[in-house]
């Protein structure tokens, strides 16, 4: 395995950080996940796999869990309070099982897209035993293994529920400071400023513009990614901003909002409209039974001075909003008629297609 020095660099700032806060190893785990396209490594011996920083602090987090008294009643009490234990470990066994037989069961008779390690993309081929069942099925497991420790911790420690969410808020400012630095960069003429932390063997579409407009990519390899952290960001900023009122909270997710608009993914503007369906039902039946709370008071004091702006810069200046229709169009209207729409699409129904050809099984 070849270590990134830069990974190792950010995973270390990120360890120091929280043992100086005195918070525990999941605010580092969850703070971590800002770093979408930062590779602690890459492992030449499974096709040059590359796994992210997250690996490590799910690997330590694993660790901390385990090193315990009693453990194995801990683990014991997982299992009897938390049903979804069984399912999650039901899943690592599927999962593994699979990754290592239904390519060579099926091989032949589906098809699969392979990321090329040469430049050529994705491409499609016959389904065939890859170096990447391995690395999948190795996340997969990760991830389930994180859950189960996670669970031992918020039953071994009062405090645990609390540094889950000053990870959250870390991840998220890091990823707001991380987006800004991107898309200035990018303003400027400087390019992709944060190419020095992209260090997982990933296609980085970081210089790519839609309709005139740069697309955000912030730590990640390509703006989707972006806009789906910020999506999460928002949904977490917002719910948490209903129940206490934080003003951090509010103003973190002002500025995701912005970022996610900027972004110019399809994915989180049709994301947005999804998890924007609740909220207007939540302000409607507040209304309805006059019981509006202050901060949907907000939102709604919010709308006609934004309308009103609107209507005022497109009567003044009768262009002012083309290219922002002119982006609507394109990561909207027309998705599907794109080539990233057709592409995806076309994924999609191969996808469903490998479902059925294998029985149901992959």
């Amino acid at each position: 395995m070849q270590i990134s020095i830069v990974g190792l660099l950010i995973c270390t700032g990120i360890l120091a950080f929280v043992a100086y806060m005195r918070w525990s190893m999941i605010a580092a785990l969850i703070a971590s996940l800002a770093f979408g396209a930062t590779a602690i490594g890459t492992i030449t011996s499974l096709g040059g796999s590359s796994p992210l920083i997250f690996t490590v602090f799910d690997l330590l987090l694993i660790v901390a869990a385990l090193a315990r008294r009693g453990i194995w009643r801990e683990i014991g009490a997982v299992f009897v309070r938390i049903g979804a234990a069984w399912i999650v470990c039901a899943l690592m066994i599927y999962v593994s099982i699979g990754a290592l037989l239904f390519p060579r069961l099926f091989a032949g008779q589906t098809s699969a897209f392979v990321a090329s390690r040469t430049g050529r993309g994705v491409y499609e081929a016959a389904l065939a035993p890859v170096s990447a069942n391995i690395s999948q099925a190795g996340y997969f497991v990760l991830g389930g293994l994180t859950f189960l420790a996670a669970c031992l911790l918020l039953l071994q420690r009062s405090g645990t529920l609390a540094d889950i969410r000053r990870g959250f808020f870390l991840w998220f400012t890091l990823h707001v400071l991380m987006g800004i630095l991107d898309l200035l960069g990018k303003l400027v003429g400087a390019g992709d400023i944060l190419v020095p932390i992209r260090t997982a063997n990933y296609a980085m579409l970081t210089q790519v513009t839609e309709a005139g407009f740069w697309r955000i990519a912030g730590a990640f390899s390509e703006a989707s990614a972006f806009g789906g952290a910020s999506l999460a960001g928002l949904a977490f900023t917002y719910t948490y901003w209903r129940k206490t009122g934080s003003k951090f909270a509010l103003g973190l997710g002002a500025v995701l909002l912005v970022l996610l608009l900027l972004s110019t993914s399809s994915t989180a503007y049709v994301g947005l409209v999804v998890v924007s369906v609740p909220v207007v039902i939540s302000i409607v039946k507040s209304l309805a039974s006059g019981r509006l709370r202050s901060g949907e008071a907000l939102l709604i004091a919010l709308l006609p001075p934004l309308l009103l702006s609107a209507m005022a810069a497109s009567l003044l200046y009768p262009h002012f909003f083309d290219p922002v229709l002119q982006l609507v169009d394109t990561t909207l209207i027309n998705k599907v008629t794109s080539a990233s729409g057709q592409e995806r699409s076309y994924w999609n129904y191969k996808s469903l297609q490998s479902f059925f050809d294998t029985g149901g099984l992959g």
